[in-house]
């Protein structure tokens, strides 16, 4: 038996598919998931979620939310996520987009500035993440 999945944002199921194994992006750190996983229910951070299938990684960014584990099926909702592949990730775009988002957060000046700063930098942050999942 194998991990039954579904990434489900506001808008969209973003995911809803069988896999081997995952891996999330926790609020506490990286998460591996087998089947026969205990239950659990965790806050996801913005970062890349690792899906196995077929021997194969393919890489899902996530926009934060929450995951439960139980019985085998893992439910996450997310603010916000993005199906990424070989050809809608242009790693030099996203070199680009980190040295704005970096140059940005260093000139925000009011906390509201500092949170859409940190945000857009981590975003920036795991979609070059993710372009590495897929070259690896």
């Amino acid at each position: 038996m194998s991990l039954k999945i579904r990434v489900i944002a506001p808008d969209k199921v973003v995911w809803d598919a069988n896999a081997e194994e995952i891996i999330l992006p926790s609020s506490t750190g990286q998460l591996g998931i087998l089947k026969g996983h205990i239950p659990l229910l965790t806050a996801l951070d913005i970062g890349v979620m690792r899906v196995r299938l077929n021997k194969e990684w393919q890489p899902i960014i996530l926009l934060g939310g929450f995951a439960e584990v139980d019985n085998n099926n893992i439910t996450i909702l997310v603010n916000g996520a993005e199906t990424i592949s070989d050809s809608n990730i242009d790693i030099l775009e996203a070199q680009e987009n980190l040295e704005k988002a970096t140059i940005l957060l260093s000139e925000a000046k009011t906390n509201k500035e500092k949170i859409e700063a940190t945000q857009n930098l981590r975003k920036a942050k795991a979609k070059i993440q993710a372009a590495n999942v897929l070259n690896n």
